[in-house]
């Protein structure tokens, strides 16, 4: 009997497939049709401080009465936030997975706030989704990191579900940025969050949105991270994220270290119909290579257990083009 169970930041999941945070988990009967096909988990849809933040802006550029600005952003804050809550406390109530909250704020006051009534509300598990890109011309290490660090010990001092750091890839030391999270409390990491993607329309002269999905390409990061984090930092869980499209791309996750994998382009693309294609597949592949549990070969391949950790170190191509014309 071939078990897909996994355990992540302390959740016991059924399988390693989890949706993650997008429009696609801002609906509860949208969610109902994930876990019908057979998704493990689901990360809900951000609650932006940034978006209460603009939308208090924007009425009060509608207001004749700009004193009224306290009042409005309250009130605009206190609305998008029982939203939130509603949407956590409905999905709970028609889903037995394990539904994660996401928020991503600036301000550690916010993080805290919300982080409190979202435990209350029912979420198992929280994702903090940072976002933050540093444009100084003076780069202060200590100072990017003191954001995070206060971000999680803040929050973990509040609440006593499962906290998960949601980082980008911009960082100079990816395992040293898990392992100082880890120490001040995060309960496991997602390799990585993906932040908007700017173009250029020549035409219009203007900046425009870049390709939304992600795609295969962007997998080799996920996977070089997720192997190298997983192998120096064995006793945190790991979330892939960013290039995961099909059922190779969950399964080379896992080999590399990941104890699950989140999805959201795949989705997007192929509509839930992928979650139980993909979940066949690894069932086959598994009964193929003979393993019986996720556990034979989780980080089979990360940068502990390979026989060539050095191929995750590798920056340079001279090997592979040195004879090429």
């Amino acid at each position: 009997m071939i078990s897909l169970m996994t355990k992540y930041a302390g959740l016991g999941l059924r399988n390693p497939l989890i949706a993650g945070s997008s429009g696609l988990t801002s609906n509860p009967e949208k969610i109902k049709e994930y876990e019908k096909a057979g998704i493990g988990a689901v990360v809900l849809k951000s609650l932006f401080e940034e978006q209460i933040e603009m939308q208090s802006v924007s009425l009060l550029k509608e207001s004749d009465f700009p004193e009224a600005a306290a009042y409005v952003h309250e009130y605009v804050k206190a609305n998008q936030v029982n939203q939130y809550l509603e949407l956590i406390k409905k999905t709970k109530a028609s889903c037995t997975i394990p539904i994660i909250a996401s928020i991503n704020c600036y301000k550690v006051d916010a993080w805290i706030d919300f982080a409190h009534q979202i435990e209350l509300a029912g979420a198992d598990a929280i994702e903090l989704n940072v976002y933050y890109m540093d444009t100084g011309l003076v780069y202060d290490y200590e100072a990017n990191l003191a954001v995070y660090v206060n971000i999680i010990r803040k929050v973990k001092e509040v609440v006593s579900i499962p906290v998960i750091m949601k980082i980008g890839k911009s960082f100079s030391n990816i395992p040293a940025v898990v392992h100082l999270l880890k120490a001040n409390g995060a309960d496991g990491v997602v390799l990585f969050n993906r932040f908007y993607q700017p173009d250029i329309n020549i035409n219009t002269m203007q900046i425009v949105s870049g390709n939304v999905f992600s795609n295969h390409s962007e997998l080799s990061d996920t996977l070089r991270w997720t192997a190298i984090v997983s192998g120096k930092i064995p006793d945190i869980s790991i979330a892939s994220s960013t290039g995961v499209h099909d059922w190779e791309d969950v399964i080379k996750c896992l080999l590399a270290g990941a104890s699950v994998v989140q999805m959201a382009s795949a989705l997007y693309t192929h509509g839930p119909e992928i979650i139980s294609q993909i979940l066949v597949c690894i069932e086959e592949w598994m009964n193929q290579m003979q393993y019986h549990s996720l556990s034979q070969f989780k980080g089979r391949l990360n940068y502990a257990q390979t026989e060539s950790p050095n191929m995750y170190e590798r920056a340079q191509f001279m090997k592979y083009l040195s004879n090429r014309d």
